[in-house]
């Protein structure tokens, strides 16, 4: 162990998780060089070649990957230990460390969190917003406790709860043709809304792939004259009469002081959820107990 380092470690895992050591820099704070030094010194120390480099980025060796699983179980003896340890304190204090996309963080999560601070108010919160994907690694990683994200994902290394539903919501202007049907919140069809031209949004995340994916199925591709970078930016287009738009029901807010009119996609596909996710088999902390308890609680499923 004199020779294990737990910050070259979490490197490892940062690289072996973004495929970049550009990325992986800017989610671990530090500089890309010191990176590449600490994975060479690493790498000269064990005689093994961990990261194959290419212009595209770095990808684990087989010896990267074992060495990445190694330090993985690592951290999670570590953060169980610890857990374990808190089970002998009085519950009172402690620290609930978070991964959330941003449709939780901007849905119901930052009330739920007040109330939850007000019961415990001797838990330290770290929040960290990440991409799904990324979540889930942190969360693999034990650098998290739990990890918020959509359902679109696999889950079969954890355990799962539901958090909040976020079905998905077509938008449109009052003068649109669809809006007689939207105001009065009845579901439509996706073949209905696609056949109008969609105001798109330059978006990796899992609502366009659902809905790109659902396209392609139905034959009609997304179509429009306008792509725009943000959610924001796509409500205002719809709302200046550029077509239709989709959004979560974790982003409805958006929609407060417009006269936009709204309702839900029909399609089963389209009821979506944020699930918590933790990882099996591993104590639970105090911290993380009450917060689950009090999701579980205050979790209203939406009709339909």
């Amino acid at each position: 162990m004199s020779h294990f380092d737990p910050v070259t470690a979490r490197l490892v895992l940062a690289l072996a998780r973004d495929g970049s050591i550009a990325r992986a820099a800017e989610h671990e704070g530090i500089a890309p060089s010191a990176i590449s030094r600490r994975i060479a010194d690493l790498e000269a120390r064990l005689e093994v070649v961990l990261f194959d480099r290419s212009a595209f980025g770095v990808t684990p060796t087989a010896a990267g990957e074992e060495y990445a699983q190694g330090c993985r179980r690592i951290f999670r003896e570590i953060a169980d230990l610890e857990t374990a340890m808190g089970g002998y304190a009085d519950g009172k204090a402690g620290e609930l460390q978070i991964a959330s996309s941003s449709s939780a963080l901007s849905g119901r999560l930052p009330e739920l969190l007040a109330e939850y601070t007000r019961a415990n108010p001797g838990v330290a919160l770290e929040i960290k917003e990440m991409a799904a994907r990324a979540s889930l690694s942190a969360l693999e990683d034990a650098q998290v406790d739990l990890a918020i994200v959509v359902d679109s994902y696999d889950f079969s290394r954890f355990d799962v709860s539901p958090f909040e539903d976020d079905h998905v919501w077509v938008i449109a202007s009052p003068d649109h043709p669809l809006a007689a049907r939207m105001g009065t919140r009845k579901s439509l069809r996706f073949a209905e809304t696609v056949a109008h031209e969609v105001v798109r949004v330059h978006h990796t995340g899992a609502l366009y792939r659902l809905l790109n994916d659902a396209a392609q199925k139905a034959g009609q591709p997304l179509h429009g004259r306008v792509n725009v970078e943000g959610f924001p930016a796509m409500v205002r287009m719809v709302e200046a009469g550029f077509g239709i738009g989709f959004l979560r029901n974790s982003s409805i807010h958006l929609l407060a002081g417009t006269d936009l009119v709204y309702a839900p996609l029909g399609e089963d596909w389209a009821k979506r959820q944020l699930l918590i996710a933790r990882r099996k088999k591993g104590p639970v902390s105090a911290p993380v107990e009450a917060f689950l308890e009090l999701s579980a609680k205050t979790y209203a499923p939406m009709p339909g």
